[in-house]
């Protein structure tokens, strides 16, 4: 039914075999998520205001590696759905702030639970020394981010 892509053997896995494997894991627990309808972009967007608050769009496109342009046209769609909304920078009263609705903070909880609910479905077809293993890499692996992202800033 699946093809392996990976040697079960972890001390055998070469660099490339997993990014195959942890690009394949993400494209699957992304698609999982569907409340809202919503772009792998826009729930990006979603989700990171939620976690970190109000942000400048010039910061959002930067964030989220996109142009301006494109960050300007995805907000205006998320705040015709009602999942953002723009509102004056308290700080310097030219400027503008991006924000999460109820509404979007809302989707984005819903699209979080879908996409954990497949990671646990993901991680239920593993051995127990695999879900072990598991539990224990993705965690350290979201640290090691942590760490490199705290020192670009």
């Amino acid at each position: 039914m699946h093809k392996r892509v990976m040697d079960p053997t972890p001390s055998q896995a070469s660099s490339e075999d997993l990014i195959i494997a942890l690009e394949r894991m993400v494209r699957y627990v992304r698609q999982s998520a569907v409340t809202g309808g919503l772009s792998t972009a826009a729930s990006a967007v979603l989700g990171r205001l939620g976690r970190e608050g109000p942000c400048r769009l010039t910061d959002l496109a930067r964030a989220e590696g996109v142009s301006q342009p494109n960050m300007t046209q995805l907000v205006t769609r998320l705040e015709r759905a009602d999942l953002v909304r723009r509102t004056a920078d308290r700080s310097d009263g030219r400027g503008v702030l991006v924000e999460v609705t109820d509404t979007g903070l809302e989707v984005s909880r819903q699209r979080r639970a879908e996409r954990a609910h497949a990671l646990h479905l993901l991680i239920e077809e593993l051995t127990g020394p695999e879900q072990r293993a598991v539990r224990v890499a993705l965690p350290a692996l979201a640290r090691a981010i942590d760490t490199q992202e705290d020192k670009h800033t």
